[in-house]
Formats: C-alpha cells, sequence, structure tokens
C-alpha cells in the first residue's frame, strides 16, 4: 500500500516564527473601472515589463506568471481602458509583438502615482 502525503499548508507572513515586534498598518490600493478591476500593482508591473520586452509571453515569464492570465490582464486592461494600452501583432515569420501604447504608459504612470500617495497616506498613520 502507497502511502499518502500529508498536506501541509504554506505559512503566510503574517504568522511567521520571528514576527517584526508591534503594530504594522499594511493596504492594497488598485483602480477599477465600470465594478471591475483595472489597474494594481501586479497588472501595472505586467504593462512595464511588456513595454522593456516587446511581448507578453516574455514579460509574462520573467514574472512567472502564466501565459493565459498575462494575456487575460491585458484583454481586460484594453477593455476597460478609453483607448488600448497594449498595441499586440500576432507571430509570423518575422514573429509577434506587444508594445505599450502612450495610454498604456500614462495608464501606469498614473496609478504608480496613486499608488505613492497611498504608501505615504500609509506611513503617516503609522
Amino acid at each position: 500500500m502507497t502511502e499518502i502525503p500529508k498536506f501541509r499548508p504554506k505559512k503566510t507572513e503574517h504568522f511567521s516564527r520571528h514576527p517584526t515586534p508591534g503594530r504594522r498598518i499594511r493596504g492594497r490600493i488598485w483602480m477599477e473601472r465600470d465594478g471591475e478591476l483595472y489597474m494594481g500593482w501586479g497588472r501595472a508591473m505586467l504593462l512595464e515589463r511588456i513595454d522593456e520586452y516587446g511581448s507578453i509571453a516574455a514579460a509574462a515569464r520573467s514574472m512567472k506568471l502564466g501565459y493565459r492570465n498575462a494575456w487575460l490582464w491585458v484583454e481586460s486592461a484594453n477593455r476597460l481602458a478609453p483607448s488600448p494600452l497594449v498595441e499586440k501583432n500576432t507571430g509570423g515569420a518575422g514573429g509577434g509583438y506587444a508594445r505599450l501604447t502612450d495610454e498604456g504608459r500614462k495608464a501606469v504612470k498614473e496609478y504608480k502615482a496613486l499608488h505613492d500617495k497611498f504608501e505615504d497616506f500609509i506611513e503617516q498613520v503609522a
């Protein structure tokens, strides 16, 4: 009879063996459009990497994110934005590419500014 391996849930950092003494205030911020997630830290990072690598697949690999998830994030952001954030071209003889549009760069910049303000707020409250 084969032995069934025991399930061991991952411990979150909240319950580490060496907790930081005192209280700590944390939070996350994201932007929504029509009740749907439009921009968060992960999506902003993905867009920056698409701009850097010129490819959704390469950007996803660099983040250890599945290509399908990355593609769905891009599709969702493009659909919710006033104009597309990422311009895509499928592969072929020369290969495909993905480029961040000016609207995409603007969206990432706005999110990062909002994130920085939020971080400043958290520091003031703490």
